[in-house]
C-alpha cells in the first residue's frame, strides 16, 4: 500500500491518495476535504487503505512519506499515547480508528522521502492534490 496526504495551508483544503496493490491488481482511492491538516490526511490515507482491505490477518507493507505516521507506529509513540489516554494529543479520533482497522494485520511501515521521485508516492501526491482541488470536498470531523 502506498499513501500520501496533502494540504494547501495547514489547516486548509486537503486530501489523500492511496494505491493498493496485490499482484497484478491495483485499486486507487482519493478524497478531498474543505478544511483539514496535513497530518490528518497522511493518517487518514493509511486508515482508508487498511479499511479497503477485506481479508483478515494480512501482511501489508505501507509506504508513506509521513514521519508523523511512520514514527508514531514504529517508535512506540502510539503505544504510549494509548497508555496515557491520548492526553494532549491531536487526531485522537483518527488514531482510535487506525487501531481498529490495523488490528490483526501484520503491518510493515516503510518511510519514503516525499517529493523525491518515488513513483507511487508521487502518484499518491498527485491524487491527493487533485482530490482537494475537486468540487467533491467533504467536511473533516
Amino acid at each position: 500500500m502506498f499513501t500520501d496526504g496533502a494540504c494547501s495551508g495547514n489547516p486548509g483544503p486537503g486530501g489523500y491518495g492511496v494505491i493498493l496493490r496485490y499482484g497484478d491488481s491495483e485499486k486507487t482511492i482519493s478524497q478531498g476535504f474543505k478544511s483539514t491538516t496535513n497530518n490528518r490526511m497522511e493518517l487518514l490515507a493509511v486508515i482508508v487503505g487498511l479499511e479497503a482491505i477485506k481479508w483478515k490477518n494480512a501482511d501489508i507493507e505501507i509506504y508513506s512519506d509521513s514521519t508523523y505516521v511512520v514514527n508514531a507506529v514504529t517508535k512506540g509513540w502510539l503505544e504510549r499515547w494509548v497508555l496515557t489516554g491520548f492526553k494532549g494529543k491531536a487526531n485522537v479520533d483518527l488514531w482510535e480508528r487506525y487501531l481498529q482497522c490495523a488490528q490483526g494485520h501484520n503491518l510493515r511501515y516503510i518511510w519514503v522521502k516525499g517529493h523525491a521521485g518515488h513513483p507511487e508516492n508521487e502518484r499518491c501526491d498527485r491524487m491527493a492534490v487533485a482530490a482537494y482541488k475537486s468540487d467533491n470536498l467533504l467536511e473533516d470531523a
